[in-house]
């Protein structure tokens, strides 16, 4: 188990540098052979070695997958009918298919209470999250609150919205369903669909299978269905029929999916905003998992809406436009509802997110974006112990799972303000009541209310030397602690910060605490090995002229095996590109959420005629517990590339 505070690096913790053997030279390629030949290295190591002859001339990569500018990968959408109908899989678009499975959450989705759906409709879309690797952006839409909130949809005005893969990695990490959006507008959308909806099952069937199949292959939850155009009365006749079977396909094809209607169109076909669920509107909902009202709605059209959904009252979702252009809700947020510095942007790498509690003038939480250990952010908790009080509890996870019978826990924080020396900091864990539930052995008593407050370790166990080598050491004024705690028979409840002063005092006490990372460990996990990235293969080259004479840029893929649900994510560095022996420091390109990574602008030395150089790219996994993996598991690959025989033009030939 693993909770980590912020999105992601921003500044990104160091590692030791990844001293690695050099591999055996391989054979220089014959002259004028073109094709790339793969060798497998003599070492343990499994390092692959990969022949290239430098090319002016690249394959161009399809730019529906491809940013045409620097190959990176991007996401993307598909725009009309053809486009839907004659979509099929493609390894081209592998970097869009999302890593992360769904987690499961309590109470679960279709349990009766009220949902919270969050409709992102920003600028039209595929801004800066289009790019899947992260981009350099300052001021990047972000979303924090996933603990809140039940579902997300991905909305753009393109005809099939796909989402983003980086949405659907952090929405399911933090289990959220995620769900594209099929939108038809205006004159084009009438004519779009008249051709799939006025040709019976055999047509709208085609759509809501492919629609079915894109969810299904890109691992996101359904789709939001939002025609707004008016409709013939021949097409609205096949409309119910057409939401039943794709929400029917969507069933079939991916676990717990969703279709929702959106409050666009009566069944007589007439495009008019209902802003509730009524006579004229309810053939749609019947058909599907839910309907998202418009946001124009008065107080008596919710009664209404409540009245007539009956027992599916919470699959009704009142729109609220956070822009405010509704007439009831102002708008806004006021609806009650180091490796590396500078800016960056990968809402991939968002860990588990807490549950930012608030006490109005005791407590607040918020992301502070200032200051982070290990990530581009880092939690920052502000309140005040009462007068009279030893210490207060901060919530910042609902845990709810059964304990191991050991846990390690790290803490890494920063104190702030006035008080420092009268402040200390802990973590509590809290567990369910239960007659059976004992800290340490079985002859031990139970702990009052369910409370625990683990064994601070002051220096690490045997065995646990690499993953607790930092505790008690301090850094630019973050300090790390940990913990552990033995259980029996105990399900965890809430893991919960405690913050604690000195001495009693008849006043408040303030504090301002930034936290970088929380771990809970199964110790069990802690002495598993990890396992070994397999099969590191590199393809789809791009060379260019680099930024120095003596230099060229390349780009290339990079595609692995690791046994799935195993890692959290992949980083991936580089020890360089030589034309002599030597070694640099690794560096790091970047991190891959799956097996497949494009390095992009890599500058490495041209090799003069008849010379050979070589650049080396590792394949770091970051398990789910986090531990450190020993570079003996890495991946390794060599590229050894060259000139081709008699040189290459800027012509290509």
């Amino acid at each position: 188990m693993a909770a980590v505070a912020g999105e992601g690096p921003g500044r990104r913790g160091k590692r030791p540098g990844a001293g690695a053997e050099e591999p055996a030279e391989a054979e220089e390629e014959q002259p004028g052979r073109r094709r790339r030949s793969f060798q497998p290295a003599a070492e343990s190591r499994g390092t692959t070695v990969l022949h290239e002859t430098i090319s002016a001339r690249p394959q161009p990569l399809p730019a529906r997958y491809f940013d045409t500018g620097t190959t990176e990968p991007i996401s993307f959408f598909l725009s009309g009918l053809e486009e839907l109908l004659s979509w099929q899989p493609d390894s081209n678009g592998d970097f869009n298919i999302s890593a992360v499975p769904l987690a499961k959450r309590e109470p679960p989705l279709h349990s009766k209470r009220p949902r919270t759906l969050v409709c992102h409709d920003m600028r039209g879309g595929y801004l800066e999250d289009r790019f899947i690797q992260g981009s350099a952006t300052r001021n990047p839409y972000v979303f924090y609150h996933w603990r809140y909130i039940d579902i997300f949809v991905y909305f753009s005005h393109h005809t099939v919205t796909i989402p983003p893969v980086c949405w659907t990695n952090a929405a399911h990490r933090n289990g959220v369903p995620v769900l594209g959006t099929f939108i038809t507008e205006w004159t084009d959308g009438e004519k779009l669909c008249e051709a799939f909806l006025a040709g019976g099952e055999e047509a709208y069937g085609a759509v809501s299978e492919q629609l079915a199949r894109i969810a299904r292959h890109y691992h996101f939850d359904g789709w939001l269905v939002n025609l707004e155009n008016t409709l013939s009365a021949a097409v609205a006749r096949n409309l119910p029929p057409f939401l039943r079977h794709l929400t029917a396909q969507v069933h079939s094809a991916v676990p717990g999916g969703l279709v929702i209607w959106y409050d666009s169109i009566l069944q007589n076909g007439t495009l008019r905003w209902q802003n509730e669920l009524n006579d004229e509107n309810r053939v749609f909902f019947d058909a599907c998992d839910g309907l998202f009202t418009n946001y124009n709605w008065k107080e008596q059209q919710l009664e209404q809406t409540r009245r007539l959904a009956g027992p599916r009252r919470t699959d009704v979702y009142v729109g609220i436009d956070v822009f405010g252009r509704g007439d009831v809700i102002g708008g806004g947020f006021d609806t009650d509802k180091e490796e590396e510095t500078g800016p960056w942007y990968d809402l991939s790498v968002q860990e588990i997110q807490p549950l930012y509690p608030e006490l109005e003038g005791r407590l607040s939480t918020s992301c502070c974006l200032q200051d982070a250990w290990c990530g581009g952010s880092s939690l920052r908790v502000q309140g005040t112990i009462p007068p009279g009080e030893e210490h207060v509890a901060i919530r910042l996870f609902s845990l709810q799972m059964p304990a191991p019978p050991k846990l390690f826990l790290t803490l890494l924080y920063k104190l702030e303000g006035p008080h420092l020396d009268e402040i200390t900091v802990a973590l509590e864990i809290t567990t369910w009541d239960s007659g059976t539930c004992h800290e340490g052995n079985m002859t031990s008593l139970p702990e009052p209310n369910g409370r625990h407050h683990p064994r601070f370790l002051p220096a690490p166990p045997p065995g646990l030397a690499k993953l607790l080598a930092a505790c008690s050491r301090s850094s630019h004024g973050w300090t790390s602690r940990c913990y552990e705690l033995d259980l029996q028979d105990c399900s965890l409840r809430d893991l919960s910060l405690l913050v604690s002063r000195h001495q009693p005092s008849p006043q408040e006490t303030p504090f301002t605490c930034l936290l970088g990372e929380v771990r809970v460990l199964d110790a069990a996990s802690v002495a598993a090995a990890a396992p070994q990235v397999q099969s590191l293969v590199a393809s789809q080259f791009w060379w260019q002229e680099g930024p120095s004479a003596e230099q060229l840029s390349l780009s290339l893929t990079l595609r692995w095996v690791f046994p799935p649900g195993r890692a959290n994510c992949f980083r991936v560095l580089s020890l360089g590109a030589r034309c002599r022996q030597g070694q640099t420091a690794p560096q790091l390109l970047g991190l891959a959420q799956g097996c497949l990574f494009r390095a992009v602008g890599l500058p490495v030395p041209r090799p003069v005629p008849g010379q050979s150089c070589r650049l080396e790219l590792l394949v770091e996994p970051v398990l789910r517990d986090e531990l450190p993996v020993g570079t003996e598991r890495w991946g390794r690959l060599v590229l050894v590339y060259s000139e081709p025989a008699g040189g290459t033009s800027r012509d290509g030939h």
